[in-house]
């Protein structure tokens, strides 16, 4: 705001009032007179004047109604009376900015003009025409300004209120257009993923009671592909059902977050998949990752899934991975290495496959980096997601978690 933006702010009527007392004190005090120095009338009528200014600053009618009434006693006592004229100008002038309805400032200005006039009651024809002329500076200048002032602060406003519409509307705009993302995920998760899930199981199904005598091992798979199956078929439901009804969870994040003391145990279960998978697997889970909040542990799932498959996919059923997830300081310390051979991945593009993407993506969300890249001995892909940070005083629960929970890619 600028300097005169802020002088006569609807806040700082105190500033100016005694801005315009210093101003007068000076007036008395060093600027020459047609005397040799103010009187003592003057002087009293003028201390009164400032004291009303300073008194009467949050009621501008007041002061005003005030200011009239000393200015007509200095008229009539004193010959020098530009201290209170000058009162009671200033004192319209905060009428006008600050009067909640018209006919407030034109009854004010009325009332400032009887007492101006009343200097030139008996003169001469062509000494009240001139003191008619000068209400233009004592009346019409004041009222001018005060207008003026009032049609900036008006525009001002308006402006703000414009900015937050727009802002509310882009809002409204965004939230439609996520909704309507939604739906299209979810038909196209219920009618073409889920479809297919569930005539996988289905098949595996009929497979374990059609086929007898089945080595154990054989069996043991089928059990394992029917288990997997329907684990992914209610979570495809359950994902449907938060995205057709987002109104019945808290924001984005419950799309991606866990409960902190099932992370240890889920992370478990990859692992064990993998294992049945044939991949030898090394974990050192550090005991502090219970304690994850619920965005970052399902982040960290994610990426333990993600790189686990990764692992069977290209660097073979029979090779070795070395799973470490750390909290450090706060912060999340997560990496994968195996003894695959050394290269990017069979099948993945120069660019990184869409795991890698997701996974990408899903770290940079929470301010962390991915790095996956080859190693002397095979594959490695770690990140560090830093320390959430404390939440802002008056901040709305839930605030701070919603962009984490913005839908990341999930793994190819």
């Amino acid at each position: 705001m600028s300097w005169s933006g802020r002088l006569f702010d609807m806040r700082d009527t105190l500033v100016r009032m005694v801005l315009l007392d210093l101003t007068g004190l000076c007036y008395l005090l060093f600027v020459p007179h047609s005397t040799s120095k103010p009187t003592t009338t003057q002087w009293i009528l003028a201390l009164l004047a400032f004291a009303v200014a300073l008194a009467a600053h949050r009621r501008p009618v007041v002061n005003l109604v005030a200011q009239a009434a000393l200015l007509a006693i200095a008229i009539c006592l004193i010959d020098d009376f530009t201290i209170n004229q000058v009162g009671a100008s200033w004192a319209l002038l905060e009428v006008t900015m600050r009067a909640r309805r018209a006919q407030v400032i034109w009854l004010a200005a009325a009332l400032l003009a009887v007492v101006d006039l009343t200097d030139s009651i008996g003169d001469p024809l062509r000494r009240v025409a001139s003191g008619v002329v000068g209400l233009a500076l004592e009346v019409g200048v004041p009222v001018l300004l005060g207008l003026v002032i009032r049609a900036n602060r008006e525009l001002s406003r308006q402006a703000v209120e414009r900015a937050l519409a727009e802002q509310r509307q882009h809002a409204s705009e965004s939230r439609a257009a996520r909704a309507d993302e939604r739906s299209a995920i979810a038909r196209e998760l219920h009618d073409v993923v889920a479809h297919h899930v569930a005539s996988m199981v289905l098949r595996v199904g009929v497979a374990r009671h059609v086929l007898t005598d089945l080595d154990p091992r054989v069996d043991e798979v089928f059990d394992d592909v029917h288990g997997t199956g329907t684990a992914a078929l209610a979570e495809l439901r359950r994902l449907v059902a938060v995205l057709r009804n987002p109104d019945g969870v808290r924001g984005d994040a419950a799309l991606t977050a866990i409960e902190p003391s099932a992370l240890p145990a889920a992370i478990g279960a990859s692992i064990d998949r993998a294992r049945q998978a044939g991949v030898t697997v090394e974990a050192e889970l550090d005991p502090a990752i219970g304690a994850l909040d619920a965005v970052r542990g399902m982040a960290v799932l994610r990426l333990t899934q993600e790189a686990l498959t990764n692992v069977a996919k290209h660097a073979g059923t029979s090779a070795l991975a070395h799973l470490v997830v750390a909290v450090r300081d706060g912060s999340v310390h997560w990496e994968v290495t195996d003894n695959g051979h050394g290269g990017v991945p069979v099948g993945v593009p120069a660019g990184g496959g869409h795991g890698i993407t997701g996974m990408r993506e899903r770290v940079e969300v929470l301010g962390g980096r991915l790095e996956a890249g080859p190693t002397d001995t095979g594959w490695r892909v770690r990140t560090v997601l830093p320390a959430v940070a404390p939440a802002p005083v008056g901040a709305v629960p839930g605030e701070r978690e919603a962009p984490a929970g913005t839908p990341a890619p999930e793994p190819a």
